[in-house]
């Protein structure tokens, strides 16, 4: 590489990278097959469109990889080529969010979302985001009891307030979610159910974790967290809604799409296809287990009690008795622990400074590790924050 700038941080970056426990929910270490299709030629082609019908020529080629990812998509979460619809030109997760929206809902429609302290995400109609400016958020959130979803309380919000659309799936709780019963609440209220699987895609294409298809009218999931992918951003949709959100997609909101994104997504796919991927997401939830088991032998409490998935939030505030979750992000950052700052349900804290953190086993899952270093990188943390 000519610029030694670049260089220097590229190198410094990848020692960063093998220099920590990354704890981050979100974050993953893809596969050198991943990163070389990221980095082949495709980045040099102009796509305008969709496959078999581009406004470009010379797109024989990137036709055939945008098609194979297609149908990796459906092959991966076992879904009919005749009742499904795939559109893998999104960039990320919250404008993919954002188009579903655009393509199905009325502008100033209602959207039904978890709350952002109890797990929600901003793109499910927070007021912050565009889909909370341009539509209408309405709000539900986790018991105060046990801290997990109140599909009563939910049933009773929808039938009151009659969303459009009511959103499932979330980026920072830790229990399975009852598709089934969000299918009765959709039904009932007369909306369309939307599931972001974004966090847990991985989970269910290793079969660890149920899959939404069944019941969901619209899923989207990004592709760089339990996937295991690139940064990226994949839409399904039931078949009656597909020209609606092509249409939204382009040339409503992008130009030419990213091919060599597409091309490494198609790469991450097939590699979730693959024996090894079911034993890793088993042991990713595994590790998630026994690290929040760990900590709460400690003394550290675990919001709602533990996880069924690869990801958890961990009070550290516990009514004063303890440090703000900036405080113990910063700290566990020091001691080369990557974890992020993160609302708890019914925080009192701002979100600057909220009272808990967020710690996922996905990406340390790949580099190898087990149930006895989820135990060791426990006492860790415990003695990071304690000291």
């Amino acid at each position: 590489m000519v610029d030694k700038q670049i260089k220097k941080l590229v190198k410094l970056e990848a020692a960063r990278q093998i220099g920590v426990i990354n704890l981050i929910a979100s974050e993953n270490y893809i596969s050198d097959g991943v990163l070389t299709a990221l980095a082949s030629p495709f980045i040099n082609k102009y796509a305008e469109g969709y496959p078999g019908a581009r406004y470009y020529q010379g797109n024989s080629v990137v036709d055939e990889v945008e098609w194979l990812c297609i149908e990796r998509a459906l092959k991966l979460y076992k879904l009919s080529p005749q009742k499904w619809h795939v559109n893998v030109q999104s960039l990320s997760g919250a404008p993919a969010n954002f188009a579903l929206y655009y393509a199905l809902v009325p502008l100033g429609e209602k959207i039904m979302g978890l709350a952002l302290d109890s797990g929600g995400h901003l793109s499910h109609g927070h007021k912050v985001s565009l889909t909370g400016k341009l539509w209408s958020q309405v709000p539900y959130g986790v018991s105060r009891i046990d801290e997990r979803l109140d599909y009563d309380e939910i049933r009773a919000i929808a039938l009151r307030e009659r969303p459009k659309m009511i959103v499932t799936g979330y980026t920072a709780y830790s229990r399975i979610i009852d598709f089934k019963k969000f299918r009765a609440i959709a039904d009932e209220c007369g909306a369309l159910l939307h599931v972001d699987m974004s966090h847990f895609a991985g989970l269910v294409a290793g079969g660890v974790y149920p899959s939404p298809f069944r019941y969901a009218d619209t899923v989207m999931t990004t592709t760089h967290k339990t996937l295991r992918g690139p940064r990226s951003a994949i839409i399904f949709v039931r078949e009656e809604h597909a020209k609606k959100l092509d249409k939204t997609i382009f040339p409503g909101m992008y130009g030419g799409p990213h091919m060599n994104q597409i091309a490494a997504v198609a790469v991450c796919l097939f590699e979730a296809t693959q024996p090894s991927f079911k034993r890793y997401a088993a042991q990713v939830v595994k590790n998630s287990k026994v690290l929040a088991r760990s900590l709460q032998s400690l003394g550290w409490r675990i919001i709602s009690g533990g996880t069924d998935t690869h990801l958890f939030l961990v009070d550290t505030w516990m009514e004063g008795k303890g440090i703000g979750g900036k405080e113990a992000a910063e700290r566990l950052e020091a001691a080369e622990i990557i974890v992020n700052k993160n609302a708890i349900p019914f925080d009192t804290r701002p979100p600057t400074d909220p009272s808990g953190i967020r710690l996922g086993t996905a990406a340390e899952t790949t580099r190898g590790k087990k149930k006895e270093d989820m135990i060791e990188i426990a006492e860790r943390i415990d003695s990071c924050l304690k000291s």
